[in-house]
């Protein structure tokens, strides 16, 4: 499967739908991650995949909303590094889970419904001549 079919004056289109699926999968995943705490080393990892491949997309709203949802993600799971030092026991652990519950979950929803109201257009892209 294609996302970017060549036309026949050597441009590329890169649907809309195409565009909004890697920010919407992010959020998503945030959300879910956050739910189900035990698939965030997981999703750390997709997740940084995922960045890599959308931060620098030809449409710049794709960027925008990726880099937004990914500096939740980094933030919360980065804040836990220090904090989670002078945790003992599990009661800490549920504290930190319900803070980045308040956190990341609103937030992302905010930005799913953000993503589905904007306006989405094909990018085209202009094959260079080297």
């Amino acid at each position: 499967m294609n996302d970017m079919p060549e036309s026949g004056d050597g441009t590329w289109i890169v649907t809309a739908k195409s565009s909004r699926r890697g920010p919407v999968l992010f959020n998503i995943m945030n959300v879910v991650v956050t739910i189900i705490f035990p698939l965030a080393p997981i999703w750390l990892g997709g997740s940084i995949v995922l960045y890599a491949m959308n931060r620098h997309h030809p449409n710049p709203r794709v960027a925008h909303y990726i880099q937004w949802a990914a500096y939740r993600l980094y933030g919360i799971a980065g804040f836990v590094i220090p904090v989670a030092t002078f945790f003992s026991g599990a009661k800490p652990w549920l504290y930190y889970w319900a803070f980045a519950a308040i956190v990341m979950i609103p937030w992302s929803i905010y930005d799913l419904i953000k993503i589905s109201r904007d306006t989405w257009e094909d990018t085209v892209i202009q094959r260079s001549e080297t």
